[in-house]
């Protein structure tokens, strides 16, 4: 029962959500919060731009073909399962609801719980770093490109040039000033992971209780009742069961090795909480993005609760077969 139970960075979102409820920020104070999140999200990726290691990534290029089925599935069947949500009559799902939704489905993979998941499953864990921080590096251009391609298209709105430039000076700037100094601080990173965490949760954490701010402010529990949330999360399970299935099937299908397979399905199924609530908080300035943040944290859960089910169904798998290999051979 202990893989269902919420991981400790849940329950702090759940706590984050319900202080903004209780407790929102406004006016100046607000305004200067807002300054300081800037800032620890600028952190934020200078932190991952200085952990990735470039003999990393030269490695991981060389398994092109599956880097492509996974980018494949991340910013191509992805956002067309999105457009497909959006069929769904308004009087079940909300338009502000929709809009986190086809959010959802244009966001770069997770990194951490990807590779996490992989080598748990017993997967190809240097591709799936290099997967996934590849996704992350081409969701900070494909991201703004697909929100101003899908939601112009769809009549939600596009991205602004002035999004666009924030989203280089505040996220990409830091990652490339990271990389550059990589061979130098790179290693002072990486065995400093549990010092630095506080960076990476707390700046998602800043984000989120300043945009559900905002929304609470607006009266985002008094727009949304019980039943819309119930859809989303309906909605986010049946876009990850659609994925999973088409990552793990797929990659059987396309001959690649089970070690592939798992990096595949792990790499290509999961949805950037970190990338995407501070992406947010820049295309969606001026909006109430506490409505758009909604389904990518309800989607964050259910994804490590099916995950870290499927890795230890894997990782099972594996062991059984070693020890009939080993009885054979006996």
């Amino acid at each position: 029962m202990r893989r269902f139970l919420p991981d400790t960075f849940t329950i702090f979102l759940v706590l984050t959500v319900a202080l903004a409820s209780v407790l929102p920020i406004s006016g100046e104070p607000a305004e200067w919060f807002g300054l300081a999140t800037k800032v620890a999200i600028g952190l934020l990726f200078f932190l991952h731009g200085a952990r990735l290691s470039r003999d990393v990534v030269l490695a991981g290029l060389l398994h092109w073909r599956l880097h492509l089925v996974i980018l494949a599935m991340t910013f191509g069947v992805f956002p067309l399962l999105g457009l497909a949500v959006g069929l769904i009559p308004e009087s079940i799902l909300p338009p502000a609801l929709y809009t986190g939704i086809l959010f959802l489905c244009v966001l770069p993979s997770t990194v951490q719980s990807s590779i996490a998941f992989t080598s748990m499953a017993g997967g190809n864990v240097p591709a799936a770093i290099c997967a996934a921080s590849a996704s992350n590096i081409f969701g900070m251009f494909l991201t703004p490109l697909l929100v101003g391609l899908l939601f112009t298209a769809g009549g939600h709105g596009g991205i602004s040039l002035d999004a666009l430039q924030q989203i280089l000076l505040q996220l990409l700037a830091p990652f490339v000033v990271g990389q550059i100094l990589q061979p130098w601080i790179g290693d002072f990173i990486r065995a400093r992971k549990k010092l630095l965490m506080p960076v990476d949760r707390g700046s998602i954490l800043m984000v989120v209780y300043l945009a559900f701010s905002e929304a609470v402010t607006e009266g985002l529990w008094h727009t949304f009742s019980v039943r819309d949330l119930a859809v989303v999360i309906g909605l986010d399970i049946l876009l990850l069961a659609i994925v999973l299935t088409v990552t793990m099937f797929g990659s059987r299908k396309l001959g690649f090795s089970r070690e592939d397979e798992i990096t595949i399905t792990f790499c290509g199924s999961k949805k950037s909480l970190a990338s995407g609530v501070p992406m947010a908080n820049v295309i969606f300035a001026g909006q109430s993005i506490g409505s758009i943040v909604l389904p990518v944290m309800l989607f964050h859960q259910i994804q490590l609760m099916a995950c870290a089910v499927i890795a230890q169904k894997y990782a099972e798998y594996s062991r059984r077969k070693r020890e009939a290999e080993t009885a054979a051979t006996a």
